[in-house]
């Protein structure tokens, strides 16, 4: 007979650090849509090695510009408004694949706009220089996490859905990344089964997500009806076996991963 699961007793956790994350459609080929993902580098603090949608955190410039003229198709939450920024802006400082940029810089303006990124120049005032906007609207939220776990950094974590805009090449930065890669969902979670990537739970969860609904229009149509909720993955304790959990009924198909089994 089964013990009744308990929850493993959560200590003070950190402030959460607002970060955003985008799932990049690539649908011109046959077969499933596939994303890009990159490898962190192994020298990177949080989560070296692992594989991961484009994305980073927020700076207080992206509230400032999801606040101006700069922004269309804003949505009425602030911070919501704001992480779409920050997914369009680290996209294309990570990986360069501009999103969302009204018009759409060429190659010579995003290898600029890169350097200067990294640099810390204000992308407000590279926006303006070129004259562009930021099309918000385009970008479909998809989930939105805040694990309540025990870490030395927390992330508060908004995912969005775009389509890819062009047939620009992404160049990761070698800095943060090892590598970049293209994969279906199906492919990403089989090679991380098989020990060929690793995956984070939060990713994880989410390519099984994507995998259930494989286009962009499906997917965007999931989402728009999944109620939207914040996931927050808990650990639990069943007969020595520690299990990661997310609430059933928020659109994930992979709700649980067992983490250790105590001997």
């Amino acid at each position: 007979m089964l013990a009744p699961m308990s929850e493993t007793i959560t200590p003070a956790l950190p402030p959460a650090i607002p970060a955003a994350t985008l799932i990049i459609y690539d649908e011109t080929a046959p077969g499933p849509p596939v994303h890009l993902m990159i490898e962190r580098s192994a020298a990177m603090a949080f989560m070296p090695g692992a594989l991961v949608f484009p994305g980073g955190r927020l700076d207080p410039g992206d509230h400032a510009i999801a606040a101006s003229p700069l922004a269309a198709g804003v949505p009425e939450d602030a911070m919501d408004a704001a992480a779409r920024v920050a997914a369009i802006r680290e996209t294309l400082e990570e990986v360069g694949i501009a999103i969302g940029i009204r018009p759409a810089p060429d190659a010579a303006i995003i290898t600029t706009w890169r350097a200067a990124l990294k640099g810390k120049a204000d992308f407000a005032m590279l926006l303006r220089l070129a004259g562009c906007t930021l099309d918000l609207g385009g970008l479909v939220p998809f989930a939105h996490w805040l694990p309540k776990l025990p870490a030395p950094r927390r992330f508060e974590t908004r995912f969005y859905l775009a389509r890819r805009e062009s047939d620009a090449m992404a160049v990761h930065d070698e800095d943060e990344a090892a590598r970049h890669i293209w994969l279906s969902a199906a492919q990403a979670l089989e090679d991380g089964a098989q020990g060929r990537h690793t995956l984070m739970f939060p990713t994880m969860a989410n390519l099984a997500r994507l995998a259930a609904y494989p286009s962009f229009a499906a997917a965007s149509a999931h989402a728009a009806q999944t109620p939207a909720r914040i996931i927050s993955p808990r650990m639990h304790e069943e007969n020595g076996t520690k299990i990661l959990r997310i609430p059933e009924g928020c659109g994930y198909p992979l709700t649980s991963l067992v983490l250790r089994r105590d001997a």
